[in-house]
Parts: C-alpha cells; structure tokens; sequence
C-alpha cells in the first residue's frame, strides 16, 4: 500500500487483531487489520426497522438487526444524496456526489477504473467480494470475487453473472433448487460459501452482501406467506390527510397508495379491487402493501442472521466492523405516496446501524458503547471514506478522479470529536420518470428543510421532457416533523426561508453543483420564490 495512502490511524489498526493466530514471528508483531462485512439492502426504510422506532416497530420486522442495534451503534441522521438504487449505489462506491461521478439516473453505469472503494481496499490489503445486487451495469471487475445479479435480478430462483472465460456479462448461473429459492437466501448462501472458501485467508476480508429485498415488486420466501395476514398495520395520518402538503394550490404530483393517480397506483399493483370506494380502496391497498413489504423485510432479516452466525462460529466475529444500510428509504404510504426518489423524510433518510467488535473497543476505549445512538449527520457520500479509514487507508481527495467529496465519521465510532456539517444536500435528477416526481434538490439542516423543485429533465439521461411548473416546499422538522404543513409562502417563516436558500445556494456552491450549466433552473428558481425579499 503506498505510503500516501496510509491513515495517521494505521498504526492503531495494526494492533487491532492482536488475538488472530500467527503463523511467524514477524506476523506476531503485525496482526492483520479488521474485517469488514458491509450489509446493504434495497429500499429499506428507516421506519420498517423496529430499533428505530416509528408506528411499524410494534409489528417486530427486524429482530435480528434490532439485536445488530443493541450491539452497535445506530445512526440516527443518516441520509442519501439522490434516493434511486444506481445513483446512490455510485456514490457508495466513489465517496462522490452525483454531478462528480456522473451516475444520475437509473441509465447510468459505473467503469471498473471508477469502482474506487473496491480497487483502494484490495491495494490496502483486503481480499474484497461483492455479492447480490450490483446494478451498476458495468462489470465489477475491481473486486477480486463478484457474483451478482443481473440489473434488478429475480426475487425467486435467480440467475447470477460471474467473472468467467467469456467476456461480461456473457458468464452466467442460475440458483435453482428442486423447492426453488428465494434471492435473499441465495446471495446469502453465495456469501457463506465464499467466506468458507475464500483464497487468501491470511488477508482481511472486504465483503460487500447486497441483498435485492426489499425492492418492489415484494416477493417473499413461502415460508412467510401468512406473516401478519391478521396484523393490524398502523397508517401514517398523512395517507388519507393531504391538506397543507406539497405544492400550494396546485394538484400534487407522485404515483399514490390510493386512487388519487389513476396512472399508477399500489392498488393496482396489488389487484384491489377498483369497485370499491376511495377510502376502501386506500385502506385495503395499504394494508396489501404494507403486508408484502414486511414480509420480505423479514426474510432479509433471518437471512443477515445466518451471517452473523458463521462469523460467530468460526471465532471471527471479533474481529470483524459490521455495517448495515440501505441505497435509500422508501415512502410506506406517507403523503399517499409509493417508493422512493422524493427529499421527504422517509425517501431521504436511511438506516445506518455499525457494529464495532471487542477488539476495536479495546484499542478505543473512548468508542461508543454498545446500544448507543449518534446523532451527527452522515451520508451515504461518506460512507467510502469512511470505511477506508477503518481499514487505515487515507481517502483521496481534490478534483481528480478518484476525489472523494464525503468525509470520514470513523473518528465518532472511535469515540473522538469530530466538527461534522449540519446539513445535507439532496438532488434528485430524473424528472417525472416512472413515479411522477418531478426533479429537484434541496437542504435538510437540523431544523428545517428548504426543496426546490424545478421540474426540468435538463441532460439527465432517463429524465421524461415534460416541463413542470416550478414551485418550492419548506417545512418546519420541530413543529411539524411529518410534513405535513409547507411553510413556504408562511410569512411568519420568510427569514427562515431566506436563510435556507442562502445556505442551499452555498452549500451547492460548495459541492460543485450549481446551475452554471442550466440558466433555465436558475430563472425558474428566481421567477417562482415566493417569499418577499
């Protein structure tokens, strides 16, 4: 590893695994660094975990990553920088905004010379795998191991791409059984077996076990078929309560749980019978939803169990940094919206729960106990030089290629004082596609967030040409944490307003994200603020 690439914390990492056996003296001195196990799944909700809280935790989705919780350390202001799988999935693996790493909309791909985190964690030392869901188009060849699905993938009996005589993505495989299999208990027996087997045991290992649940359409393993069917699933107020939200005096836009879009609504996802009325409707298309959601949220929590296991039973469970996340959160009825994309709370939030081994608490008695909470903000843009600076290699930096705009937070979970921003940047890039959302980005600060919503598909590959006329959101998070009243045109909140598109035209300028380019989202941002200035 160069030696500019090494962390000033490399000599405490070095002192990590003192109790791994030796095979030479010299190695004695030396012990390998810790592994890293980064569990990430798709459109997993904050909310749908019970450690969280929230109206879903009485239902006990998550028992085996509420235990994750009570042994680590939850993150409480975890956030996404654009709430679509391709996009965030780029930024986790570049430590970059999107604008930088040029990954918008679900068309993009990332090159193998782009896979940073990967390619700096093999020069760091680590035999690194990537298992399940990849979905960024481009072979993952920085890895030394892969086997991943095909864009999306199936949920039952999938077939995998692996690195093979033909060139990508020519060499495939299909995971069937005689009984069939589910995609959450595949990729996890596909992890297992490379842990068991992998070449390089001497080395640290670096897996990154993506499992394609929960994304839609919701297919559970059989074994949950009757999961919750007598439950009763508890609605946010803001499903059938609309009134104050979104754009002022102006139809809202997004597909819907109930019949409000006639284009695209759960229920027709879930065949609810369209005789009903609309409150009928809603109620049984919510009640469908949520059941299949959980459903397969439940069977990717056994499934991360049987990880926890192996690592347990084979002893390295001491030595080995647990991350567990998801690319982005997801709207479970809220507003009467489905998925993701929106800078709405539970699109923008994701889950971060860290567990930190023994041995890292030894050599950091300042860490975090076990079951704490951290209330920093952190973004799925910091997560690569976060976990290079646990694995005691120094992120890159700067302008180039390689320059990553995140920050690590591997200082909080060694316990030291960290001065982190407060505040978060979102952009959505994909105007109107698929689920009607127009295209926008805003700030999220402790207090408040400020959205602007300029409704242009601009250059994003992807993005639909339909023009929405632009408008702004801002909620007050103290006062109204669901979101349900925009304060925007409020004039008891105008100085606030004011303030925060000062600190977003900043904090743009900051990232490198400004309207240079786009003339048109500029105008559009001057003609529709409607505060008096």
């Amino acid at each position: 590893m160069p030696l500019a690439r090494r962390s000033m914390f490399l000599a405490a990492l070095l002192t990590f695994g003192a109790s791994a056996p030796a095979t030479c003296a010299d190695e004695s001195a030396t012990p390998r660094q810790p592994n890293i196990l980064y569990v990430m799944s798709d459109d997993h909700a904050a909310h749908a975990i019970g450690a969280y809280g929230g109206r879903l935790a009485g239902l006990n989705p998550t028992p085996n990553l509420d235990r994750l919780a009570a042994e680590g350390v939850r993150f409480t202001n975890a956030f996404c920088g654009n709430s679509i799988c391709v996009p965030a999935r780029a930024t986790v693996m570049t430590g970059q905004h999107a604008h930088r790493h040029g990954v918008r909309t679900l068309n993009g791909g990332l090159p193998p010379k782009r896979q940073t985190l990967a390619r700096m964690m093999k020069e760091a030392g680590y035999e690194t795998a990537m298992v399940g869901k990849w979905h960024l188009k481009e072979e993952p060849a920085a890895f030394d191991f892969y086997t991943v699905l095909p864009g999306q993938g199936q949920y039952h009996n999938p077939t995998f791409r692996v690195r093979g005589p033909k060139p990508w993505p020519q060499n495939e495989f299909q995971f069937n059984r005689y009984d069939g299999i589910h995609s959450s208990e595949a990729i996890t027996e596909l992890s297992l077996k490379w842990l068991k087997n992998r070449k390089a045991k001497g080395k640290p290992f670096f897996l990154m076990h993506h499992f394609k649940a929960p994304h839609d359409n919701f297919q559970n393993a059989e074994q949950y078929d009757f999961l919750y069917e007598n439950a009763e699933i508890p609605e946010p107020a803001s499903l059938r309560n609309r009134e104050g939200f979104g754009p002022i005096g102006r139809p809202q836009y997004g597909t819907s749980v109930g019949p409000r879009n006639e284009r695209r609504n759960m229920g027709h996802h879930m065949f609810v019978d369209p005789s009903l009325s609309a409150e009928d409707y809603t109620g049984e298309s919510y009640r469908r939803y949520l059941t299949k959601y959980l459903r397969t949220v439940r069977g990717l929590d056994d499934n991360f169990a049987k990880l926890i296991d192996h690592l347990r039973e084979t002893g390295e469970l001491e030595n080995t940094i647990i991350f567990y996340t998801s690319d982005q959160g997801f709207m479970l009825g809220e507003h009467d919206l489905i998925d993701k994309r929106w800078m709405y709370e539970e699109s923008l939030r994701i889950p971060l729960i860290v567990r930190l081994p023994e041995s890292f608490r030894a050599q950091f008695p300042a860490a975090p106990a076990p079951g704490s909470t951290e209330d920093a903000f952190v973004g799925n843009v910091d997560y690569a030089p976060t976990l290079l600076d646990l694995a005691g290699v120094a992120a890159p930096t700067g302008p180039g290629e390689d320059g990553m705009d995140g920050t690590s937070f591997a200082p909080l979970l060694r316990g030291e004082e960290q001065d982190r921003p407060e505040e978060a940047y979102y952009r959505y890039w994909m105007n109107m596609t698929h689920h009607d959302v127009p295209a926008h980005y805003g700030v999220r600060t402790p207090d408040y967030k400020l959205a602007f919503f300029y409704g242009l598909p601009l250059d994003a590959r992807g993005a639909l040409p339909e023009k929405v006329e632009p408008y702004w959101e801002l909620y007050d998070l103290n006062e109204d944490p669901e979101e349900q009243h925009n304060v925007i045109a409020d004039p008891n909140y105008a100085s606030v307003a004011r303030n925060l598109r000062d600190r977003l035209n900043a904090l743009r300028a900051d990232v490198g994200d400004t309207d240079a380019k786009y003339p048109e989202v500029l105008q559009r941002a001057e003609s529709s603020w409607p505060v008096v200035d």
